[in-house]
């Protein structure tokens, strides 16, 4: 069997059957392709049909001293993936990696700006330039909606519905959602569209795109992340904040403030309300003061 060809066959399985993004497809393949050159060591050349439990094991072993229980956990829930698509495929019989078992992992809880935080991050922002109203409109947009990098980033102008308050996203795996949005979020990306972007010589491929860079054209996660960080460390804020703290932020204040698990859920693009019960375990304060204030025996 050849690796090639079983790799070109896979990366279509999760094109159009995993219905996976192109970056959530690269990394799949990337974590197949460690296992590759790790078995290209071998005398005699070992082919995808022909690898077992033994050799992944040793594969992740020898691996795990230099990565953390989190990327190994990873790692081997992208070989699961690869080996049930060759079970599929009736290329081999069983999953190799299946009985595998993954590392025990501790569940960190995310970083969260307060809302004091976050008029200070908004607050160090250079509104006299051209990208600081950008900027503005940008974090209001992630935290004001809850939005991944990766759905800022490819924002459209045909997406924004500000007449009916909602904006359509494209989320993991090319799934769209519609999210609210307020007048208050609305003003802000106004004000860039009018008075930044429409003075902007923007690219022919990115006419649609809703943030610019000052070539017009779309901006790069990376960029959002050195925006972020930049107006973190200008502001005085001494945490670790990343475009994703914006996001947890939103989703902790709407919980605080008495919003259901299963409507930031819907807001969020969760697939599984477990994923969002992580915020459940912020505010211990609010789970306590419910407890006292609604059970029989709390008093």
């Amino acid at each position: 069997m050849n690796w090639e060809t079983i790799l070109q066959e896979y990366k279509l399985f999760l094109k159009l059957e995993k219905k996976l993004s192109s970056n959530s497809i690269k990394a799949y393949l990337n974590d197949i392709n460690k296992l590759r050159m790790f078995v290209s060591n071998y005398k005699v050349p070992v082919s995808p049909d022909k690898i077992d439990n033994e050799l992944i094991t040793d594969f992740i072993y020898q691996l795990s001293e230099y990565i953390s229980p989190h990327t190994q956990a990873r790692l081997l829930s992208g070989l699961r993936t690869f080996f049930n698509f060759m079970v599929l495929e009736n290329h081999i019989h069983t999953n190799p990696a299946q009985l595998i078992e993954s590392p025990k992992l501790s569940r960190k809880l995310p970083d969260v700006l307060s809302v004091e935080e976050i008029d200070l991050l908004i607050g160090a922002i250079d509104l006299t330039s051209a990208e600081g109203e950008r900027n503005r409109a940008i974090i209001e947009t992630i935290y004001g909606c809850g939005l991944r990098v990766s759905e800022l980033i490819n924002l459209h102008l045909s997406d924004l519905f500000f007449n009916e308050g909602f904006i359509k996203v494209t989320g993991k795996g090319d799934k769209q959602r519609l999210i609210p949005i307020s007048p208050y979020t609305q003003k802000f990306i106004h004000i860039y569209i009018n008075h930044i972007r429409l003075h902007q010589k923007i690219s022919p491929a990115h006419q649609d795109i809703l943030f610019l860079n000052r070539r017009g054209k779309k901006l790069s996660r990376v960029m959002i992340f050195h925006i972020i960080k930049k107006l973190t460390a200008k502001a005085g804020i001494d945490k670790n904040i990343s475009p994703h703290s914006l996001r947890h932020s939103f989703a902790t204040h709407l919980l605080e403030n008495g919003a259901d698990l299963r409507s930031i859920q819907l807001l969020l693009g969760h697939e599984s309300i477990t994923t969002t019960e992580i915020y459940l375990h912020i505010d211990r304060k609010k789970l306590h003061d419910t407890l006292m204030k609604y059970h029989p025996r709390s008093y």
